[in-house]
């Protein structure tokens, strides 16, 4: 048995449900891991760096089908004074070879959206682990498709979700475990990023955030295939980076489920807006007709009575923020205002304090830990532990702290919203992709 077959199995032994044990700060060693990345675009190298620059990791194969990119990458390597990989290009298969020929004991894909599933099934039915970036897949039934792998196999499957490991948002889930904020009651989050000149381009290599008009086959980097859903689509599209923390503090999947889904979408105005702004109303763009709502908001019901709600807002030019409030019996806190109140404690009654004293005193172990390994890491040290994570889980062969089912639950939420809004903003039963486990699996992120 290989090192790959030998984390499959491993894996799969305790069965897909069962309690996890082991925590993600686990470091038993087991070699060094040799690891292949599909997709070295621009959110590709910002993961590779915190590979390459890992002594326990040997990055073994590059896929791409763009050979800017993968010179790109390949300097990575030669700053840091390691072999270049092998590297698998040349075809839209190339990616085919390197699962079946470079004995990996896990695989990266930070492809576009729509290859997520097909690569990730791919992977783990020739028993490859995989770390997939957000979204897990396009349709419901890709969904489905995806968890009934990994249950088949029992590979490993974790996705890419980096706001999890955010330092506010783990010290936010530490008082939320200690009790600080009471029952939870209500939680908020969102993707709230001005996109505007990432979904549009002049086309030019290396300059994808040079503003410009074209995308799709004109466009280069993401404007090449992420704004062709916001043409062909209406709803949440990313979601995972708001539901994503507000699951872990609801403890969804374990010992609580979402139960049903109701989204709403505000007319599209600000990608039409833009083309005409900087390319002129003639230009053909300007006769394009984006689906997607410039703002689409999402209400999520609990099995335990809380309520969360969800925003996706890039069209409109606006400030970043994720929109973050977690509420409960006693108190809240919110990122946007940098702000909490928690009564009996917080110094006057009815009036924000500033929160990061509180963040300071309940500042996450693995933060505490690792802070100085993450400094320089991408999206402020977020890319080194959704890394890290994945690597030492391979290492430990225990449990994806962020499993097949947190995967598939949160990017369902794009399928759901969109049926919602299609139908009138219809309210959806939300699919138990645990099929009642959630009701006996515990927690296992950052305990």
């Amino acid at each position: 048995m290989n090192r790959r077959d030998l984390i499959a199995a491993a894996a799969a032994t305790g069965g897909a449900l069962a309690l996890p044990t082991p925590t993600v700060a686990s470091s038993r060693a087991s070699g060094r891991l040799r690891l292949g990345m599909i997709g070295v675009g621009m959110r590709g190298r910002v993961l590779l760096r915190e590979l390459v620059r890992r002594d326990d990791v040997e990055v073994a194969g590059l896929c791409d089908i763009d050979a800017f990119t993968l010179n790109e990458a390949l300097k990575q390597f030669t700053e840091a004074g390691k072999p270049a990989p092998r590297l698998y290009t040349g075809s839209n298969e190339a990616w085919r070879e390197m699962l079946a020929s470079a004995d990996l004991d896990g695989v990266i894909i930070a492809t576009p959206w729509e290859l997520h599933a097909p690569m990730a099934i791919a992977a783990m039915r020739a028993r490859v682990p995989v770390a997939c970036e957000v979204v897990a897949g396009i349709t419901l039934d890709d969904h489905w498709r995806v968890l009934r792998t990994q249950l088949e196999t029992g590979t490993p499957y974790m996705l890419l979700e980096n706001v999890c490991f955010r330092r506010d948002v783990m010290a936010v889930l530490n008082m939320v475990r200690q009790g600080v904020f009471g029952e939870m009651i209500h939680l908020e989050g969102g993707y709230q990023h001005d996109l505007r000149a990432v979904k549009f381009n002049a086309g030019v290599p290396g300059e994808a955030y040079g503003g410009g008009v074209e995308f799709g086959a004109r466009g280069w980097s993401e404007a090449r295939w992420r704004t062709p859903h916001s043409v062909d689509r209406n709803g949440d599209l990313y979601p995972s980076h708001g539901i994503g923390p507000c699951a872990m503090w609801a403890n969804i999947n374990r010992g609580n489920r979402f139960t049903r889904l109701t989204s709403y979408a505000s007319k599209a105005r600000g990608l039409h807006n833009h083309v005409v702004a900087e390319g002129g109303a003639d230009h053909p763009n300007a006769r394009v007709n984006f689906r997607l709502g410039d703002v689409v908001q999402t209400m999520i019901g609990c099995e335990n009575g809380e309520t969360v709600m969800l925003s996706h807002d890039t069209n409109l030019p606006r400030p970043y923020s994720l929109g973050f409030r977690v509420q409960g019996e006693k108190g809240l806190w919110m990122d946007l205002n940098r702000s909490i109140y928690v009564e009996g404690q917080s110094p006057q009654p009815h009036r924000w304090e500033e929160a990061q004293a509180w963040l300071d005193r309940y500042d996450h172990p693995l933060w505490q830990a690792h802070a100085a390994d993450a400094e320089g890491a991408g999206h402020g040290g977020m890319d080194f532990f959704v890394i890290h994570a994945f690597v030492e889980a391979l290492k430990a062969q225990a449990p994806m702290p962020i499993d097949i089912f947190d995967a598939v639950t949160w990017s369902a939420v794009t399928p759901l919203s969109e049926t919602s809004i299609a139908e009138g903003n219809r309210t959806i039963d939300f699919p138990d992709f645990t099929e009642g486990g959630w009701r006996d699996r515990a927690p296992i992120f950052a305990v």
